[in-house]
């Protein structure tokens, strides 16, 4: 499935259906809402890319590829939203801790969603932090094919 990356905008309605695949496939494998529900989808897309929560998602190739990145993910990973959406997700985490960020992915792909992952990412600069509690659901089109992985999580703390 090809996605835009280009950053949301009010001119792109802040990247409409990337935002509702998230949150659609939120919805289906968790069960509950990541935004409280609005009427409008653009506004719902608005209010993901400026959630004071981190947002990720990346896509299905066999080297996963950012897609989206809420600017919450951009400060935390000190990166432009063109340096995020060029970034294989693997490299969000340090060479040693690439192998258990594996094994989160094929749990996630087998069971649809995690909600207990907590993990040591790096920022551009090399900053270190733990994610905590972040949860990790398929991205599911309406064929039901799954077309990449998204994370959320609103709890880090730094590394040394």
């Amino acid at each position: 499935m090809p996605f835009d990356r280009s950053e949301p905008s009010a001119a792109n309605q802040y990247q409409a259906a990337s935002a509702g695949l998230i949150l659609d496939s939120y919805r289906q494998f968790v069960q509950r809402e990541l935004l409280p529900h609005s009427a409008s989808v653009s506004h719902l897309a608005r209010e993901l890319y400026h959630a004071p929560f981190v947002v990720l998602a990346h896509d299905g190739a066999p080297d996963p590829v950012f897609f989206y990145a809420n600017l919450q993910a951009q400060q935390l990973f000190e990166m432009t939203w063109q340096e995020m959406v060029c970034l294989p997700s693997r490299l969000s985490a340090e060479p040693l801790a690439r192998e258990e960020r594996q094994r989160l992915l094929d749990r996630v792909a087998s069971h649809g969603y995690i909600d207990d992952y907590s993990g040591i990412r790096i920022s551009r600069t090399g900053k270190r932090f733990r994610i905590e509690r972040a949860t990790v659901w398929n991205l599911v089109a309406g064929n039901e094919a799954v077309v990449g992985q998204a994370a959320a999580f609103g709890s880090w703390l730094p590394q040394n």
